[in-house]
């Protein structure tokens, strides 16, 4: 019997800062590795980086890969595809995961492209269970059930990669929920050779200028979302109002944003953020699939909109029909003569 390899995970960092991106996949990794029966590492790319394995172990990690080279800082990928493909080639893991982010899009094609493995992007969850394929007449065990949207949402796919291992995939940020750390778990730390030439570091970094987000949403615990149904990006000023008087952030669907009436860094759903805040409130939003997709684990969920037979009013908790131009501004007086 083949032996199965461990689950990987590439750690994404910024500044030796870990992206929390990583550290969610690393608890979904625990998961999928006690299905399998193996083990969590992880691949840690960069300069002066040691220091993250301890935030790694805390997390379940059992083995970190540590490159560290002033080569690998900034981000580029060809040495990054580089140092995982040989890594990939001498220990053969059975999963490897990437945030499915700027970076993680780029580099999990490359790898794949250079392995000849299936990759699967922008997943929303990951299983492990058996395969039965009716077209080549053969049965496998313990394949990752790779998840994710399809035809705009529409439906849900799961797809399984048949090819020879890693199954790779790239996995949307805020989806899988991060367990709490446990402080003073230990690990390995395996210091890996940096063998890099000319080819792998023809491009440089010239220059890089960095621009913060307006708004984090996936760390808000109150979100005021409107929709094309505020009508109007003067109409928009209502949403900042109550999310300012809550203390909250502002969210907004993606007609909102492609209507211009907001920056897509507020965007929730598929195409944006993924959040669990403990209220989320909808103003104006039908409730699309990809809409409700990455805001339906809220703790709270009020839904505000006109028409009765909205598809949100089936994700809310509490719904109010009417005209939102009435009920925001009632409801902004009413937390205020309360507070």
């Amino acid at each position: 019997m083949t032996k199965i390899g461990n689950v990987w995970v590439f750690i994404e960092q910024e500044g030796g800062k870990i992206a929390d991106v990583s550290l969610e996949l690393v608890c979904k990794a625990k998961e999928l590795a006690a299905k399998l029966g193996v083990k969590v590492e992880a691949v840690l790319l960069g300069d002066n980086v040691a220091h993250c394995a301890d935030t790694l172990f805390s997390y379940g990690v059992k083995t970190v890969f540590l490159a560290e080279d002033k080569r690998l800082e900034p981000f580029t990928v060809l040495p990054y595809a580089k140092v995982i493909m040989d890594l990939i080639k001498e220990h053969k893991p059975n999963i490897l995961l990437f945030g499915a982010t700027m970076k993680g899009r780029e580099l999990a094609p490359r790898i794949a492209s250079e392995k000849l493995a299936g990759l699967t992007a922008d997943c929303t969850d990951l299983q492990i269970d058996d395969f039965d394929d009716k077209v080549n007449k053969k049965s496998y065990t313990n394949k990752l059930m790779q998840i994710r949207p399809a035809f705009g949402g529409n439906i849900i796919a799961t797809i399984v990669n048949t090819w020879d291992d890693p199954q790779m995939v790239t996995v949307r940020e805020g989806v899988m929920k991060m367990d709490a750390p446990t402080p003073g778990l230990k690990g390995e730390i395996v210091k890996v050779n940096v063998a890099l030439t000319e080819k792998e570091t023809v491009m440089k970094v010239i220059e890089r200028i960095r621009q913060e987000k307006s708004v984090n949403l996936k760390g808000a615990q109150i979100i005021v979302s409107g929709g094309y149904g505020v009508g109007s990006k003067e109409n928009f000023k209502l949403i900042h109002d109550l999310a300012e008087v809550l203390g909250g952030e502002v969210g907004a669907s993606r007609a909102a944003v492609d209507a211009g009436w907001i920056d897509h860094d507020h965007q929730v759903g598929q195409t944006g953020v993924t959040v669990r805040p403990k209220l989320y409130i909808a103003c104006g939003i039908s409730g699309s699939v990809q809409h409700v997709a990455g805001m339906k684990e809220s703790k709270k969920i009020i839904a505000i909109n006109s028409d009765p037979g909205a598809p949100i009013f089936s994700v809310a908790h509490y719904g109010i029909i009417g005209d939102l131009n009435v009920i925001i501004p009632m409801m902004i007086k009413a937390y205020k003569a309360k507070a």
